[in-house]
């Protein structure tokens, strides 16, 4: 038999298909109910067969011609295919006369044969002569073949694996199921094609079907390995499994069912097992384990397979327990079955003594297992004769679990791990252990650690520990920390404070005996804790006589817990015979019993309680413990400065809320409307423009009105200003606004948001989403817009709601927020905010210390989020918190946000007469004119204004020439105006005007008591002039009869009731203002409601802050301290990310889903405006100066001047910016730059140079490099102190080491005239003809030496790579970093051996062309690593010539080199603004950015900069690890030549980012007139100074040639072409040495000294001077002043005012 284990594989989630829909994977093609593969791999018969069952599946069968055509549609007919025929066998494998038959033994019923089989065939094929059949007898050649994978049958070969598949949507139900063999062909790919014939009894086969059903039906997919071997039902040919299944519908057997890749079990959607499902899955793992014993007992040992088996049952096990809920006895009881199986048929036939088998998987775990930290351990006492005394051999047997494995019926919990250990008999009868004498010690580990509480407690003050116990007959383990080495009394009191005559319980620590953390421990069983409630512990020392008092102090961990074990005759868990052991920690429980069972722990640490009666004693540990208490204190201080600046605010609040009676209303004009402008919450949106507006509606057009308050500063950011605009009658539905401003003021720019405008009339609002720039410089550069009136549509689109919801939640709303950005109107003042903030920032921290450090229940699953984590227990933490602080919290906001103010209504009524008096009053005491002259003008401009009025209304002209003569007189007006009445006839005449829906209709009921009310105001004023004020009595006569005349005329036409209603509305307007505000104070809470809030601030608040405190002292310095970080990350995570993104959630569901439009409740400015008119008898007098200029929109031309001005203002202040930045971006480049070279590293270089330097002369022959070798090299590099070169101030690094290159010999060929004489040559070095090779001592290859690699070393060549070396420049030549290299050692003894031997070897020869000396040493005086390499190199002319190269690093920063890491953090973010310029310039400019020369060089610098960063940072990290291998080898020669060559590099690129960067200044002086000047200049005559260059170039090329020709060959000063050129350029400045060449060659000398000077300096240099000053002259002939220069004079204007200069601005 063979026991298959099954590993579920995961699937995706079911889909709907079709059920006849047949799912192939990819290369594969679907045909008849099965999915063929054509692999075109050249195999052999048995290959081929074994490619396709290794996948399931077999070679193709052909059954009929609709599968032969589909065949052909795939197949390349160039090539043979395999088919599934093979020679017909009959049952008792014996041959068969037969023709050929397919794999399974069937009879080919089809075919389609080309000719007749073979007689001797043994394979068939498709053959390439027309797809027809083929046979053969040689199946060993290669051939392509095909697969055939049939839907529900499956072949499992041994030790492969295959996924059955149904697809998504459907379940695998399996019909039949074997292993074995029933057919001589599948699966033989190791054996012949035709085996030795086998008798039919040798082969069987199992029935698999159940095993396979447990674990396959109801899944997608489910794959089977076989790689088990349980049995042999085919010995010979071995065996196979074959499964047949179909695929059903996904809703039918197992709902919902899913697969779980890595945990091999079954669960449902909602992760709970049914219990049918789970009674299965026990029944079938009971009847594999006992399938297992029954063969364990069948005879042989425990094998790997059973093993392996016995793993799968474990595994199965352990997965049921974890993702059900175990409630029924029933399961329980059967996974204890079944893991008792598996120990005994591992158990079976196992020998005494030996090793433990331990298998485990997530919460089981079984055999023995006593160090593993996650399972149970057990300590065995000497056991008893009467227990084991005739027992031969004993089992034992172990189980742990994880989680509790047994219903819990009498509600005990059990927290954590279960463990089982029991002895057995060899026939597995269980050997009864109770009732004995020594315990047993069982410890039960904790799942996961818990954090518990520990209380400190200071002796001197403070000595009492309240313990409040929530669980009857629990044990109580009590673990003491002291400070020292001290004797405690402890005396514990239930619900009382213990005495020495009265206690509970009493103990004195420390125990003897025991170790050092027992010593200090008490445990207190369930008979001392039988109750609940609070125990209080007392802790004293115990002092000597005469002490009084102790400076110790004591931490306290209080922990509760209980042993319980399994009673299977209760089935439920008790405490009987056994108890909690001192070990017992929070880590883990020890239990000490008397009996072998079940045992489980519970586990509690202890809530958080603080002692209220101790106050006293608590605080006076404030020195010790003094940060919640001060933290607290810094909260209420915290809390007063608020408060003062909160009501600083709210006074300036009082007055921001006011609604402006627009001072240029027309005081005949009772028609109201009020008018909310917000200003926007922009940078710089507000404005100190002057603000005018128009209103046009479908009836009338309002005049420009300023809006203006001489109380309060008008349109501030994000502000609201209410004003009360007056027309003589309603304009209708509203259209439009129209909103300008003079531009004037330090900051005219504006940013309007919205307009609301509401009838007071009739209550009608109209808004108007404006969400624009006023301004000459942003947006749309306009001070004059028109804005239509909002649809409905565009009041409830997105982002209107969207901005609506956030704005109004953040500033009114959000209750941090709003104490900064509260609205002025709010009756929830910035002082109520603030003490809100107060008593809930103090609740919070309250509700945070109570539940700080309650542990969590290991036990209890865990939520998991993503990267998210959290228990139930965590949730419930945070809903108990919510609940204690919340409700008061809301309470207390809700108290303040809705109680209404208290209202004096009579004062209020006082101060708003006074208001509407008072501007009346200022008009009347007018200045500037006599009383007669100013009444007189004033009644002119009173009737001028009623006939403009009057010819409005008729569309009427007026001749300005009448209305503007300064001699018109009263007269004439009024009898200009009563030409206008007489000329219409009022009767039947109608003033017809056309509203937008070409609806006609008359003004005539509207206008008529308006210009009525007129003539009524202009009676009045001439009855106040009296005839005095007339030229003559006649004239002030005929005035009155014209005006009374004119009433005349339109009496008749005045209703009653009309009249009535206009004289009526002041009054019944006031009666409804006055019942509203009735009905409003119905609304909210009465004002004395406001010292309910304020009394449940103050409460929440002290008693939040005082419990706070005593928690905080109560729980230790260091545990307040974690506390508080705690809080504070807490609460700002919560203010500044949790919060806002709450708000803006709740903003965009409003916006999305919600789409109502919040009407504000302006009940409150309707109220303000219920005021009276005043008396009717009083004249009326407008307050309007049409001169003023802001009642006209600013003309164009003036628009076009302001934008120019204010472009120019920019300009100039970005220019200064621009300066400012550049030269702080300047001053940090060169910080960062000069501080990471240090002056010092001249000194040290010279120095090293200069000590190595002695002894060295101009030529040297190879002994005179010996000679200075030993000498001076030697004594330089072991100076003074030992480990430091020269006078002992630089240690020497590891080793120094010689390093040579040479040539190879005969690199070079001698002249054939000269080989007779000289028998050969080698060249100068190249890299071509380097030697490479390796040798021996002398430079022999024959040479064989039998000593010790340091002797050889110095003969074999090392490359580049390996010597960690770089190439090096030196006078003749770059040579390579290899070479032949001896390191000299670490002290002068055995350096000056190594150079004999090399002197005595001849190591320096005539084919040496360069000997390195190189060290490294570090000066720590300097902090500073030197890198050194003296280099002695010849031209293979037989001298050597000295030269020195050394770099300096410094790879330690200094303190006092912080500095330096600061100015680089600020340079680079400088970096990254110039980047953002230049991105902003490139997305402007696009293609044209890279022909500007000065954004090249812009880039270039950024480049460079990032350039400077990456070999910072290569410098860093190469430095770290040379160091580092200078750790480590300190004997050898530490290579720092990658460190010196990233610091060089870094040099170099930091040089150039200076000098381009000092190069931008020129541009950024570009607006200079002389700078500018002189770059024109440049870019003029830019073309002739590049010819006058080439002419230089080509006569310094000249020259420089014939000089290095004539006198290279003995002058130093002209060896090569480049020495030549700089002797040139040298002439011409004026650094020549004149005597070596007059001495070397006085004629030609002087003549080419005399011709150069005179061709390059006094011709071409003329020339070159002329070029300038013409393209000079030129350029300061240009007259006009460009635009830039007059950015810089207003520049330099406001930099001089800035300081104070006065200056003529141009």
């Amino acid at each position: 038999m063979l026991l298959l284990g099954l590993i579920l594989s995961a699937t995706a989630v079911c889909g709907e298909e079709d059920p006849d829909s047949l799912y192939c994977p990819e290369r594969q093609q679907a045909f008849d109910g099965s999915c063929y593969e054509f692999v075109q791999l050249q195999r052999t018969f048995l290959s081929a067969q074994g490619w396709c069952e290794r996948g399931g599946g077999r070679l193709a069968f052909v059954q009929n011609d609709e599968t032969q055509q589909f065949l052909q549609r795939h197949l390349q007919p160039e090539h043979n295919w395999w088919l599934g025929l093979v020679a017909s066998f009959n049952v008792s494998l014996d041959f068969m006369e037969a023709p050929l038959s397919w794999l399974d033994g069937t009879n080919v019923s089809y075919s389609n044969w080309l000719g007749e089989p073979v007689a001797d065939a043994e394979c068939g094929y498709i053959s390439t002569s027309g797809f027809q059949w083929g046979t053969t007898s040689n199946c060993s050649q290669g051939f392509y073949f095909i697969c055939q994978f049939e839907l529900g049958h499956s072949l499992v070969c041994t030790d492969y694996n295959v996924t059955l598949h149904c697809g998504p949507g459907h379940a695998i139900k399996i019909d039949h199921g074997f292993y074995g063999r029933m057919t001589p062909y599948y699966c033989l790919v190791n054996q012949s094609l035709f085996p030795t014939p086998t008798p039919v009894q040798e082969c069987s086969w199992v029935d698999m079907r159940d095993l396979v059903s447990a674990f396959c039906d109801g899944l997608e997919d489910c794959e089977v390995p076989t790689n088990i071997s349980f049995g042999k039902p085919c010995p010979v040919l071995g065996s196979y499994l074959s499964i047949k299944y179909n695929c059903t519908n996904g809703t039918e057997g197992v709902q919902n069912v899913q697969c779980a890749a890595r945990n091999s079990y079954l669960y449902t959607s909602d992760g709970i097992m049914a219990f049918s499902q789970q009674l299965q899955a026990c029944c079938v793992l009971l009847s594999l384990g006992n399938s297992q014993i029954s063969m364990s007992s069948s005879g042989g040992n425990v094998t790997v397979q059973m093993i392996q088996v016995a793993t799968i049952i474990v595994q199965a096990t352990s997965n049921i327990l974890t993702s059900t809920n175990i409630e029924q006895g029933d399961i329980s009881s059967l996974l204890l079955s079944v893991l008792d199986n598996v120990q005994s048929a591992l158990l079976t036939n196992k020998e005494p003594g030996q090793e433990p088998l331990l298998l485990k998987h997530n919460n089981i775990k079984t055999t023995r297992h006593f160090n593993n930290s996650s399972s149970a351990s057990f300590m065995l006492p000497p056991l008893i004769s009467s227990v084991l005394a005739l027992q031969k051999i004993v089992d034992v047997r172990m189980l742990s679990f994880g989680i509790n494995p047994f219903s819990s019926n009498n509600g005990l919990p059990i927290n954590g791990t279960v463990g089982s250990l029991s002895l057995t008999r060899e026939n597995g009868s269980v050997i009864p252990v109770s009732n004995l004498n020594e315990e047993i010690e069982v410890l039960l580990p904790k799942v996961e650690a818990v954090q518990v509480n520990s209380t400190y407690l200071d002796l001197g003050n403070y000595s009492t520990l309240a313990i409040n116990m929530t669980t009857q007959n629990t044990s109580l383990v009590l673990k003491l920390k002291p400070s020292g080495n001290i004797t405690l009394q402890l005396q514990l009191g239930f619900q009382m404070y213990p005495n020495d005559s009265n206690y509970k319980a009493k103990m004195q620590l420390p125990q003897a005996g025991m170790s050092a953390e027992e010593r200090y421990t008490w445990v207190l069983g369930p008979r001392e804790m039988a109750l609940e409630g609070v125990y209080y512990l007392l802790v004293r020392p115990v002092v000597g006589a005469g002490v009084n008092s102790s400076n110790a102090s004591v931490s306290v961990t209080s922990i509760a817990a209980q042993c319980l074990y399994w009673d299977e005759t209760k089935t439920n868990w008790s405490d009987y015979g056994c108890r909690v052991g001192l070990r017992t920690t929070s880590l883990v429980t020890q239990c000490l019993c008397t009996h072998l069972t079940f045992f489980g722990s519970s586990f509690f640490v202890m809530p958080n309680r603080v002692d209220v009666t101790r106050t006293a004693q608590l605080f006076a540990t404030f020195v010790n413990n003094p940060v919640v208490v001060c933290f607290v204190g810094a909260i209420f201080l915290v809390y007063i400065l608020a408060v003062i600046w909160a009501r600083r605010k709210d006074l300036q609040d009082k007055i921001k809320v006011k609604v402006m009676v627009l001072e240029d209303n027309d005081p005949l004009s009772e028609y109201r409307y009020l008018l909310a402008v917000s200003t926007g919450h922009r940078h710089g949106a507000f404005s100190s423009s002057q603000v005018t507006v128009t209103l046009k509606g479908t009836v009338w057009e309002t005049e420009p009105h300023h809006l203006t308050d001489p109380d309060k500063l008008l349109f501030e950011r994000g502000g609201v200003d209410m004003f009360l605009l007056t027309t003589p009658f309603s304009l209708g539905e509203l259209q439009s606004i129209r909103l300008w401003h003079d531009n004037s003021g330090k900051h005219p720019s504006w940013y309007i948001s919205k307009v609301m405008v509401q009838d007071l009339e009739t209550g009608q609002k109209w808004h108007f989403l404006c969400s624009s720039w006023l301004a000459i410089d942003i947006g749309e550069c306009t001070l004059d817009k028109v804005f239509p009136a909002a649809t409905e549509k565009d009041l409830k689109g997105f982002s209107n709601l969207f901005f609506m919801k956030t704005v109004k939640d953040l500033c009114d709303g959000h209750i941090w927020y709003s104490v900064v950005s509260r609205p002025p109107s709010s009756k929830f003042t910035r002082v109520q905010r603030v003490s809100c903030c107060f008593s809930l920032l103090l609740c919070t921290m309250l509700t945070s210390i109570m539940f700080w450090g309650i542990p969590t229940d290991p036990s209890e699953q865990t939520m998991d989020m993503g990267n998210i984590k959290f228990t139930w227990q965590q949730v419930m933490i945070g809903i108990q918190s919510s609940i204690i602080m919340f409700p008061i919290n809301l309470l207390i906001v809700s108290i303040f946000r809705f109680t209404h103010p208290r209202k004096k209504i009579q004062v209020e009524t006082e101060d708003k007469e006074h208001e509407l008096e008072s501007p009346q009053q200022e008009k009347s005491h007018s200045d500037g004119f006599p009383q007669c002259c100013w009444q007189t003008d004033l009644t002119i401009q009173l009737i001028i204004r009623v006939i403009r009025s009057l010819a409005k209304a008729v569309r009427r002209p007026i001749p300005e020439a009448v209305l503007g003569s300064d001699k018109t007189d009263i007269s004439t007006l009024l009898s200009l105006m009563e030409d206008i009445i007489r000329q219409k006839d009022f009767s039947s005449g109608r003033f017809w005007v056309e509203e937008t829906q070409n609806e006609c209709f008359s003004l005539y009921s509207v206008y008529r008591p308006y210009l009525y009310k007129q003539l009524q105001n202009v009676e009045k004023e001439l009855r106040l002039l009296g005839p005095s004020r007339f030229s003559s009595p006649e004239c002030y006569s005929q005035a009155m009869q014209q005006v009374q005349g004119m009433k005349g005329l339109l009496e008749p036409h005045l209703s009653s009731s009309s009249m009535g209603d206009q004289f009526a509305c002041s009054s019944s307007t006031s009666e409804d203002s006055r019942g509203c505000r009735k009905r409003c104070c119905q609304k909210g809470l009465p004002w004395w409601f406001v010292f309910v809030g304020w009394f449940l601030v103050v409460a929440t608040s002290g008693v939040s802050a005082y419990f706070t405190m005593m928690y905080g002292l109560n729980y230790g310095k260091d545990r307040s301290i974690s506390w508080l970080i705690s809080i504070m990350v807490s609460f700002f995570e919560s203010l500044l990310i949790t919060q806002p993104v709450k708000v803006l959630g709740f903003a965009i569901f409003f916006a999305l889903v919600v789409k109502a439009v919040d009407n504000e409740d302006d009940n409150d400015y309707i109220t303000k405006l219920c005021y009276c008119l005043g008396d009717p008898g009083d004249v009326r007098i407008s307050r309007r100066d049409s001169t003023c200029g802001f009642y006209q929109p600013p003309p164009p031309s003036d628009v076009e001047k302001m934008k120019d001005n204010v472009i120019k203002e920019k300009k100039a202040f970005a220019l200064i910016r621009e300066i400012l930045i550049y030269v702080g971006f300047l001053c940090v480049l060169h910080i960062a730059t000069y501080g990471e070279h240090d002056p010092n590293a001249y000194f040290l270089t010279q120095h090293i140079k200069q000590s190595f330097s002695n002894g060295i002369s101009d030529s040297m022959s190879l002994k005179d490099v010996f000679t200075w070798a030993n000498s001076n090299l030697l004594n330089n590099l072991f100076g003074q102190r030992p480990g430091f070169i020269t006078d002992g101030n630089s240690k020497l690094l590891g080793s120094a080491r010689l390093r040579q290159v040479r040539v190879q010999k005969g690199s070079c060929q001698v002249a054939g005239s000269m080989r007779s004489s000289v028998p050969g040559c080698s060249a100068p070095y190249s890299w071509e003809v380097e030697d490479m090779g390796s040798y021996g001592p002398g430079w022999n290859h024959s040479i064989q030496i039998n000593g010790s690699e340091r002797w050889l070393t110095p003969w074999q060549y090392q490359t580049q790579s390996i010597l960690r070396a770089h190439p090096v420049w030196g006078s003749a030549a770059m040579y390579r970093g290899g070479g032949f290299v001896v390191e000299l050692g670490l002290d002068q003894q055995n350096a000056s051996s190594v150079l004999q031997h090399l002197s005595d070897n001849m190591w320096l020869d005539v084919y040496t062309r360069a000997v390195f000396v190189e060290f490294t040493v570090y000066n720590a005086n300097v902090n500073l690593f030197s890198i050194v390499t003296l280099m002695l190199e010849t031209t293979a002319v037989g001298a050597f010539q000295y030269r020195s190269e050394l770099q300096n690093v410094r790879l330690y920063q200094t303190i006092d080199g912080s500095y330096v890491l600061v100015s680089e953090i600020i340079y680079f973010l400088f970096i990254l603004y110039y980047m953002f310029l230049q991105c902003k310039h490139l997305k402007q400019q696009k293609l044209n950015y890279f022909k500007s020369k000065w954004d090249l060089l812009e880039l270039t610098i950024i480049l460079l900069s990032w350039s400077a960063l990456s070999m910072f940072i290569k410098r860093a990290v190469q430095g770290e690890q040379e160091l580092k291998y200078y750790q480590g080898h300190k004997d050898q020669f530490p290579s720092f030549y990658e460190t010196a060559a990233a610091d060089a590099v870094l040099g170099y690129i930091i040089a150039f980012i200076v000098l381009l960067a000092s190069i931008k200044m020129w541009h950024l002086l570009r607006f200079h007139l002389k700078l500018k000047r002189f770059t024109s200049t440049l870019q003029q005559a830019w073309k002739d100074i590049a010819s006058v260059f080439v002419i230089i170039t080509v006569m310094l090329l000249a020259y420089s040639t014939t000089s290095n020709l004539l006198f290279g060959w003995k002058l130093y000063t002209y060896k090569t072409l480049i020495d030549a050129t700089m002797a040139m350029v040298g002439l011409q400045l004026g650094l020549f040495n004149y005597n070596e060449v007059g001495e070397l060659s006085p004629v030609l000398g002087a003549f080419i000294i005399v011709s150069c000077v005179t061709f390059m300096m006094f011709i071409v240099l003329n020339i070159f001077i002329s070029v300038i000053l013409k393209a000079f002259r030129l350029e300061r002939q240009k007259p006009e002043a460009s635009e830039e220069e007059e950015v810089v004079d207003l520049m330099l204007h406001k930099i001089c005012s800035f300081f104070g200069i006065k200056t003529q601005k141009n």
